[in-house]
Protein backbone atom coordinates (compact mmCIF):
# COMPACT_ATOMS: atom_id res chain seq x y z
CA UNK A 1 0.00 0.00 0.00
CA UNK A 2 1.04 3.51 -0.46
CA UNK A 3 0.49 6.23 0.78
CA UNK A 4 1.10 10.31 0.12
CA UNK A 5 1.44 12.97 2.78
CA UNK A 6 1.11 16.26 1.73
CA UNK A 7 1.97 19.17 4.52
CA UNK A 8 1.87 22.84 3.45
CA UNK A 9 -0.28 25.31 2.28
CA UNK A 10 -2.25 28.09 4.52
CA UNK A 11 -3.66 31.39 3.42
CA UNK A 12 -1.18 33.71 2.13
CA UNK A 13 -1.69 37.34 0.95
CA UNK A 14 -1.40 38.47 -2.91
CA UNK A 15 2.03 38.27 -3.83
CA UNK A 16 3.13 36.09 -1.01
CA UNK A 17 5.45 32.82 -1.62
CA UNK A 18 4.17 29.12 0.12
CA UNK A 19 5.35 25.98 -0.20
CA UNK A 20 3.99 22.07 -0.60
CA UNK A 21 5.48 19.20 0.06
CA UNK A 22 4.56 15.59 -0.85
CA UNK A 23 5.98 12.24 0.79
CA UNK A 24 5.55 9.11 -0.42
CA UNK A 25 5.81 6.14 1.78
CA UNK A 26 4.96 2.46 1.41
CA UNK A 27 6.52 -0.63 -0.48
CA UNK A 28 7.05 -0.32 -3.93
CA UNK A 29 9.90 -0.46 -6.00
CA UNK A 30 10.01 3.47 -7.43
CA UNK A 31 8.23 6.74 -8.42
CA UNK A 32 7.92 7.09 -12.04
CA UNK A 33 6.70 10.63 -12.37
CA UNK A 34 5.39 13.35 -9.59
CA UNK A 35 2.97 16.15 -9.83
CA UNK A 36 0.69 18.48 -8.57
CA UNK A 37 -2.96 19.29 -9.72
CA UNK A 38 -5.56 21.33 -8.37
CA UNK A 39 -9.33 22.10 -8.00
CA UNK A 40 -11.47 24.46 -7.35
CA UNK A 41 -15.23 23.95 -6.91
CA UNK A 42 -17.19 23.08 -9.35
CA UNK A 43 -14.16 22.86 -11.61
CA UNK A 44 -12.16 19.52 -12.68
CA UNK A 45 -9.06 19.05 -11.27
CA UNK A 46 -6.06 20.56 -13.46
CA UNK A 47 -2.24 19.78 -13.72
CA UNK A 48 -0.25 22.49 -12.06
CA UNK A 49 2.94 20.84 -12.86
CA UNK A 50 4.97 17.72 -13.00
CA UNK A 51 8.33 16.00 -12.47
CA UNK A 52 10.02 13.22 -14.47
CA UNK A 53 12.73 10.57 -12.06
CA UNK A 54 15.25 12.82 -14.05
CA UNK A 55 14.04 16.01 -13.26
CA UNK A 56 12.26 17.04 -16.46
CA UNK A 57 9.40 19.96 -15.77
CA UNK A 58 5.87 20.63 -17.26
CA UNK A 59 3.74 23.49 -16.17
CA UNK A 60 0.50 24.78 -16.38
CA UNK A 61 0.59 28.17 -18.84
CA UNK A 62 -0.92 30.08 -15.46
CA UNK A 63 1.97 29.44 -12.82
CA UNK A 64 4.75 29.69 -15.58
CA UNK A 65 7.46 31.48 -14.25
CA UNK A 66 5.96 31.68 -10.45
CA UNK A 67 5.80 28.20 -9.24
CA UNK A 68 8.62 25.55 -9.34
CA UNK A 69 8.47 21.79 -8.95
CA UNK A 70 11.17 20.01 -7.88
CA UNK A 71 12.12 16.36 -6.03
CA UNK A 72 14.13 14.18 -3.79
CA UNK A 73 14.26 10.80 -5.39
CA UNK A 74 15.76 9.52 -2.01
CA UNK A 75 13.31 11.03 0.11
CA UNK A 76 10.77 9.75 -2.17
CA UNK A 77 8.76 13.57 -2.14
CA UNK A 78 8.09 15.85 -3.74
CA UNK A 79 7.68 20.19 -3.69
CA UNK A 80 5.72 22.81 -4.84
CA UNK A 81 7.25 26.39 -3.94
CA UNK A 82 4.95 29.00 -4.97
CA UNK A 83 5.44 32.95 -5.33
CA UNK A 84 3.73 35.97 -6.61
CA UNK A 85 0.35 34.15 -5.33
CA UNK A 86 -2.87 35.83 -7.07
CA UNK A 87 -6.16 34.98 -5.54
CA UNK A 88 -6.99 32.87 -8.85
CA UNK A 89 -4.59 30.04 -7.18
CA UNK A 90 -7.08 29.86 -4.39
CA UNK A 91 -7.73 25.90 -4.37
CA UNK A 92 -7.25 22.33 -2.88
CA UNK A 93 -3.74 20.84 -3.83
CA UNK A 94 -3.10 17.67 -4.57
CA UNK A 95 0.17 15.86 -5.02
CA UNK A 96 0.66 13.07 -7.14
CA UNK A 97 2.41 10.08 -8.23
CA UNK A 98 2.84 7.29 -10.58
CA UNK A 99 4.61 4.38 -8.58
CA UNK A 100 5.89 1.05 -9.67
CA UNK A 101 5.16 -1.59 -7.16
CA UNK A 102 7.91 -3.85 -8.86
CA UNK A 103 10.73 -3.84 -11.37
CA UNK A 104 8.70 -5.98 -13.46
CA UNK A 105 5.72 -3.28 -14.51
CA UNK A 106 7.44 -0.11 -16.00
CA UNK A 107 3.96 2.16 -16.30
CA UNK A 108 2.75 2.03 -12.38
CA UNK A 109 -0.48 3.02 -10.95
CA UNK A 110 -1.36 7.01 -10.08
CA UNK A 111 -1.84 7.62 -5.99
CA UNK A 112 -3.12 10.97 -4.87
CA UNK A 113 -2.36 12.65 -1.68
CA UNK A 114 -5.30 13.93 0.66
CA UNK A 115 -5.30 17.53 -0.52
CA UNK A 116 -4.16 20.78 0.56
CA UNK A 117 -6.13 23.72 0.71
CA UNK A 118 -4.48 26.94 -0.75
CA UNK A 119 -5.79 30.55 0.02
CA UNK A 120 -4.26 33.66 -1.36
CA UNK A 121 -6.79 36.58 -0.08
CA UNK A 122 -6.13 40.00 1.77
Amino acid sequence: QVQLVQSGGGLVQPGGSLSLSCAASGSFFRINNMGWYRQTPGNQRELVAAITRGGGTNYADSVKGRFTVSRDNAKDTVYLQMSSLKPEDTAVYYCNANVRSTAYNPYGSDYWGQGTQVTVSS
